[in-house]
């Protein structure tokens, strides 16, 4: 019922990444400026919302939050159906954003709720295979609505995915109760997660990582049709490379995690292929067309790879060193680097790689090895203080 409800509101979210840019601009009128400006004030708002939202999730409990998380997103992306100005553009890119962020965190705490604590990474990654195919499917939706390329066409779209998160909301009322968890009187801070040092640093250590988001919706395609003689088509085969990878072999990949120590070393393998995948990206540059299409399908497999490893590893580590008590606004918190990789990642990687060329991927590599080796003993810092508090 998990995966049936990331299944139902991933179909419409697929066809809207697909078309909101295009709908924003031709429909409402709104500059490229002003949709950039709005949608990183959107989720820098989200990213700080995650954290009380999860923490409703804990007092209220996390099925119910999520209902009515899954709700207001679809209100959210309604909203959009109407906005005719930047003003409210803003406004409802602020209430998109801090709902998806809130959504994740009560699906996340509910997730840990549900399932068996050595369980949860597999079927982590198992709900994550259902979410691409989704996204998939729904892109394939949205395609045939650029097509259309019609004020009505983009209103379905908008349509479908609202119906969507209603789905979602639907499918999670079936599922079994789970009571909110007990508030204690020990006198301690309600954010307990904003005074978790060690917790902070793997979830910023997590947050550079994940800056690969942006690569293939955005630096890539700008690289390929920039730098390299590959053909335009390239840019639609990475992005089924890594959809069809993800969805074949992301459950596999996650049974290489058993704990903490198993989660940290994927990480760190991660940081690897991330290196190697920049590293090949650089190479498709200044050689013939198919020297370019070669060094890119073996870049967008290393970055799968990495990809998937890095999930994994990260799932087990944001589950298993948050409180049983507090797993929601641990998530929350947790899941803000999603956010920032959005916010942030679309202007830095296209200054570093896009200005610098072979040099910025080969920094941008170097990062992501960084941040893989660092997370070993930052995860071995905050399970020490785990222990020590006795959470």
């Amino acid at each position: 019922m998990l995966a049936l409800a990331q299944l139902a509101n991933s179909l419409g979210d697929g066809a809207y990444l697909v078309c909101s840019a295009l709908y924003f601009t031709r429909i409402v009128g709104l500059s490229a400026t002003q949709i950039g400006f709005g949608l990183t004030l959107g989720w820098a708002v989200g990213s700080v919302a995650g954290i009380p939202l999860g923490h409703l999730a804990d007092r209220r409990g996390p099925k119910g939050t999520a209902v009515l998380l899954a709700v207001a997103t679809a209100v959210a992306v309604g909203s959009f159906l109407v906005v005719r100005s930047f003003v409210p553009f803003v406004v409802a890119a602020c209430l998109y954003a801090s709902c998806q962020s809130g959504l994740s965190a009560a699906r996340q705490a509910l997730l840990a709720a549900l399932v068996d604590k050595a369980e949860r990474t597999a079927v982590r990654a198992y709900l994550q295979s259902t979410v691409n195919a989704g996204l998939a499917i729904g892109a394939g939706v949205g395609g045939l609505a650029l097509q259309v390329d019609t004020r009505a066409a983009y209103l379905v779209v908008f349509a479908l995915d609202v119906l969507g998160f209603l789905a979602a909301a639907a499918v999670l009322r079936g599922l079994p109760p789970v009571p909110p968890v007990p508030v204690t009187t020990t006198g301690g801070p309600v954010f307990a997660v904003l005074r978790d040092r060690p917790y902070a640093l793997v979830t910023c250590l997590n947050a550079v990582m994940l800056l690969y988001m942006p690569l293939l919706s955005l630096v890539v395609p700008l690289w390929i049709v920039q730098r390299t003689e590959a053909p335009r088509w390239m840019v639609a085969a990475l992005l089924v490379l890594n959809t069809v990878g993800v969805v074949l072999f992301q459950v596999r990949v996650a049974r290489r995690v058993t704990g903490l120590d198993s989660a940290a070393r994927l990480v760190r393998r991660a940081g690897f292929a991330m290196l190697a995948s920049c590293a090949v990206f650089a190479l498709s540059a200044g050689g013939s067309a198919w020297t370019a299409v070669l060094a890119l399908l073996v870049a967008a497999v290393l970055q799968v790879l990495g990809e998937m490893m890095l999930a994994s590893g990260a799932w087990e580590i944001g589950f298993d060193l948050a409180p049983a008590d507090k797993q929601g606004q641990y998530q929350g918190f947790f899941g803000t680097g999603v956010p920032v990789a959005r916010m942030a990642g679309p202007l830095l990687l296209t200054a570093l790689v896009i200005g610098w060329g072979t040099a910025g991927w080969l920094v941008l590599g170097g990062v992501f090895l960084v941040a893989g080796l660092a997370m070993g003993p930052a995860v071995r810092r905050a399970a020490r203080r785990r222990s020590a508090v006795g959470v």
